[in-house]
């Protein structure tokens, strides 16, 4: 988050990630909100035409890949910033203060799957993200001792 704002990364800015399944990728994810932007996650195991599209049409301000990864991305005029594990150990531990944030900015903008044309981007805000958490909480009673399965790709609504 705070690499992000020094960036000058503000809310409503979208930021794309494109990791594999991993604790970085959801700390990316967590980074990304707590900056107060919102994330637009790329599989990398989407065809290249596919993610292509999908970076032009969501304009993000910076795409954050990992080294692995990196070769694969198409072309895209987006900063792009390859992440390291030890890049999120060397980062400040406290949260950081994002001003002017509300909860009708944009939380993450999710692509459907283009079975009738092109895929569309579909823009979720922090209140409804919000929203959804109260209710999950409310009808499963989450608690800090309880584990929950993620079988979908963050790139998956």
């Amino acid at each position: 988050a705070h690499r992000l704002l020094a960036l000058g990364i503000r809310p409503d800015d979208r930021v794309a990630v494109c990791m594999d399944r991993s604790t970085d990728m959801v700390a990316a994810l967590l980074g990304i909100l707590k900056a107060g932007a919102a994330y637009v996650p790329l599989d990398p195991d989407y065809p290249a035409d596919r993610l292509a599209y999908m970076l032009e049409n969501s304009a993000p301000a910076v795409v954050l890949i990992q080294r692995a990864l990196q070769a694969s991305l198409p072309a895209t005029n987006a900063r792009v910033m390859v992440l390291e594990e030890q890049d999120f150990a060397t980062q400040p531990t406290g949260n950081p203060q994002v001003s002017g944030l509300h909860a009708s900015h944009l939380a993450y903008v999710i692509y459907t799957s283009g079975s009738t044309g092109l895929p569309k981007g579909v823009m979720n805000e922090h209140g409804a993200v919000v929203n959804r958490l109260l209710w999950m909480q409310d009808a499963y009673t989450l608690s800090a001792a309880d584990a929950v399965l993620q079988k979908t790709p963050f790139s998956f609504d």
